[in-house]
């Protein structure tokens, strides 16, 4: 116990000594104080993957039917309520869109500050993703890119509400919101086989994602040209972080959407629907629609 409590101080002091201090408003709330809890949810996020594979390796897939109808339910309705909150704290606070400090807008910083917390803590409760491929044996939709993405945001949004917990950091959340409300509705559909038919939408959805990303680069830069006291490391790193998903999601496409039908592929009518040409297929979803075969 007091081994580990040692190196939890050395650790977030070594973090302290990179990043500088903390924002004082978010001292305590739940899984802040100390880096380690993120990082060792991120460990077994990772682990679970591996062990999680090799115990299905010879077993069936689980259905999961019930369980994918409450949880993409209950992340669209978190969703929903985490872009109607940050509308409503941003429009409260006056909030500048093209830059925004972290201690001008008073009250309304709080208030940005717990919705972001919640935004944080839905990084981890979206692990469940990936949990639900492996368990269903969808292994193929456990990309590099689906990792990356779950096991990155995590972190980074831990970093965010230490140091920049308000402020500019509102607007790629509002967006991701949105598309989240989106996505999920659209998984939850999904598991329900007579509403399949009307899912139309799903290619959609990328391209929704990537005007997103693209959307928050512009954003963040924005205040670089016209600063207004925002770190600007910070505006750096997330312009960053963000190309990296646009690459990804472009590669994702172009192979998913673009790709030229082979002759064999030509002579032969397509046997399935899956979603192999969908947006579950290489990013964060939980694939029910791959099912169509099986069932």
């Amino acid at each position: 116990q007091e081994h580990l409590q040692a190196f939890d101080r050395e650790v977030n002091a070594f973090i302290d000594y990179l990043f500088g201090p903390r924002d004082t408003r978010v001292r305590g709330w739940f899984l802040l104080d100390s880096y380690l809890p993120t990082f060792f949810l991120t460990g077994m996020y990772l682990l679970c993957i591996w062990l999680g594979n090799r115990f299905m390796k010879n077993r069936p897939p689980f259905s999961l039917r019930a369980h994918l109808i409450v949880y993409n339910l209950g992340i669209t309705l978190l969703s929903l309520y985490m872009l109607v909150e940050l509308i409503l704290a941003t429009w409260e606070g006056g909030y500048n869109l093209q830059c925004q400090n972290l201690h001008s807008a008073g009250d309304a910083d709080i208030r940005v500050a717990k919705v972001l917390w919640w935004y944080y803590f839905s990084k981890v409760i979206e692990f469940m993703d990936t949990i639900f491929f492996v368990l269903r044996k969808k292994s193929s939709q456990i990309t590099f890119l689906h990792v990356y993405h779950h096991a990155t945001m995590f972190n980074i949004w831990w970093c965010v509400l230490n140091w920049i917990p308000c402020g500019q950091s509102f607007f790629g959340p509002t967006l991701n919101s949105f598309i989240h409300v989106l996505m999920y509705s659209y998984y939850g559909l999904s598991v329900i086989p007579s509403m399949r038919k009307y899912l139309w939408w799903k290619k959609y959805l990328t391209q929704a994602q990537l005007i997103q990303f693209l959307l928050t680069i512009v954003h963040t830069l924005s205040a670089a040209v016209k600063p207004c006291g925002f770190p600007f490391g910070c505006l750096m790193f997330q312009s960053s972080y963000m190309a990296t998903l646009v690459i990804l999601f472009i590669n994702f496409y172009i192979k998913t959407y673009r790709k030229a039908p082979s002759r064999t592929a030509l002579k032969e009518p397509p046997t399935t629907t899956e979603v192999k040409n969908g947006f579950h297929k290489d990013h964060f979803a939980n694939g029910f629609l791959n099912d169509k075969k099986a069932q």
